[in-house]
């Protein structure tokens, strides 16, 4: 059965009702994060391979608003996410920083708040996705660029981020708060990707190239298996490891550097 995927005008509609009944206010801004497909190059992020991954048309939608009250407060309107729906927190200091916690998907939003370039101010948000939580198409990474898309309206940093710096902040989130040891694809494609593109991504040097997907003859079909998986408890951090371990063995700096000489060696 083909789905129906909400639209981001229906998406943000949705969040400024939900922010409007809890706090109160209509929200002053509004950002998304794409999810993505992967098309070539699966475990080769972390291998320093190449990936040629697409942004979706299912996002992450963050409303909100800037306040003086010195927490940050979210909630999210996802019903697979897990209780409660609502978070709040201090703005982070140096003497009190941010920790991980309970609930998990708060992490993802605390993770990228620690990590932001300059300083962060209160605020109100809520979050709204139309990319199925543990669908595999990286939920994670669009809350998290949408996270920091949002912090950058709120508070403009002066030089802007690159988008490389925003890509491995929202990496660097995804590491020390959910605990996750995702290579750089997700966050890179949910920054960097454009409507009719794919993304050509050199996991070693970082270096990006668009690459238009514009032959009609071509359709990329994204199925559901409604098998949800959680990367935090999966072989993922296993897999990654065995091929750190594998790559120790060969004596290479990443499995990119392996040849089948070596593995027949």
């Amino acid at each position: 059965m083909v789905s129906r995927v909400e639209s981001v005008e229906e998406l943000v509609s949705r969040a400024v009702d939900a922010f409007r009944q809890r706090y109160g206010q209509t929200p002053t801004t509004a950002v998304c994060g794409p999810g993505r497909v992967n098309l070539i190059g699966e475990h080769t992020d972390y291998n320093e391979g190449f990936v040629f991954p697409m942004a979706l048309p299912m996002v992450t939608v963050v409303v909100g608003r800037k306040t003086d009250s010195g927490v940050c407060r979210v909630t999210t309107t996802s019903r697979d996410a897990d209780d409660p729906k609502e978070v709040e927190f201090p703005v982070p200091s140096s003497a009190d920083p941010l920790r991980p916690g309970t609930p998990a998907w708060a992490n993802y939003v605390k993770g990228v708040v620690a990590n932001f370039k300059d300083e962060v101010c209160s605020f109100d948000a809520v979050l709204a996705s139309s990319v199925p939580l543990g669908g595999g198409l990286s939920s994670s990474a669009s809350l998290e660029v949408a996270t920091y898309t949002f912090l950058e309206q709120l508070s403009p940093q002066h030089p802007p981020a690159t988008l490389k710096e925003k890509a491995l902040a929202c990496q660097k989130a995804e590491h020390e708060f959910p605990g996750m040891p995702c290579g750089i694809m997700d966050q890179f494609i949910s920054v960097m990707g454009r409507e009719g593109h794919a993304l050509l991504l050199d996991c070693r040097s970082m270096a990006a190239e668009l690459v238009p997907l514009d032959n009609p003859d071509v359709v990329v079909l994204v199925t559901n298996s409604n098998v949800r998986h959680e990367l935090t408890g999966s072989e993922y951090p296993t897999r990654r490891r065995q091929c750190e371990e594998a790559a120790r063995i060969l004596g290479k700096k990443s499995l990119r550097e392996a040849t089948m000489d070596d593995l027949e060696a």
